[in-house]
């Protein structure tokens, strides 16, 4: 369990956890590094990466937290440390830099959250492991990993289709991308030996990469 997590997956868990605090507890804290357009065209590009360890609230911060432990170690195991971190912060960096080119006109968009980041780990873990089977929470039933992926995407489609938090639901999509292309260049033989696995996880992309702009109007 949680001895045998990979300790950076862990460290990056215990960041995310320290930081997330400070904020629930320092709105000034909070509004300094969450992710806001205004302010990153204005010239505070830092928050597009601090915004990523800011959490809305206690069960946002531990749905990403969960689903990190979940599949950060599947990563961590098959690719090793160093590339799960890689995997980990590309991701979190296209999640934000989709966020940013999806609400460019929209200065007053605000977002936190390790989802572009959690994203990209969740499509890299199931790449690399397609047949791996979870028991989420109480359901007694194991669920195929690329119907969590599947759901996960979905659960994003909602949220930016119906913004109500500073939750960001767009960064899913951002970072999703990120961690898919990046494990597929990491290991190109992927196309070889989960074929499948490959194309059913890019029609979703591809789909919502296309179509993107009218899925999203309200």
């Amino acid at each position: 369990m949680i001895e045998n997590i990979d300790r950076v997956v862990l460290l990056i868990i215990a960041v995310n956890v320290i930081v997330s605090i400070r904020g629930f507890n320092n709105y000034a804290f909070f509004d300094k590094y969450k992710f806001s357009v205004g302010s990153i065209l204005a010239g505070e590009k830092i928050r597009t990466i601090t915004s990523a360890f800011l959490h809305a609230d206690w069960m946002h911060l531990l749905f990403n937290m969960y689903a990190l432990y979940l599949f950060g170690d599947i990563v961590a195991a098959f690719l090793g440390s160093e590339l799960f971190l890689l995997v980990y912060v590309i991701s979190l960096l296209s999640g934000s830099l989709y966020t940013l080119q999806s609400y460019k006109n929209t200065l007053y968009y605000n977002a936190v959250g390790a989802s572009g980041a959690v994203s990209g780990i969740v499509f890299s873990s199931i790449l690399l492991y397609p047949e791996m089977n979870l028991y989420l929470f109480f359901i007694p039933i194991p669920i195929p990993g690329y119907i969590f992926g599947f759901g996960y995407l979905l659960y994003s489609i909602y949220g930016m289709r119906n913004q109500t938090s500073n939750i960001g639901h767009a960064a899913h999509l951002g970072g999703a991308i990120g961690g898919f292309v990046l494990t597929i260049l990491i290991k190109p033989s992927l196309f070889i030996d989960n074929t499948l696995t490959v194309l059913l996880m890019a029609i979703p992309i591809l789909i919502l990469v296309i179509f993107g702009d009218k899925i999203f109007k309200n």
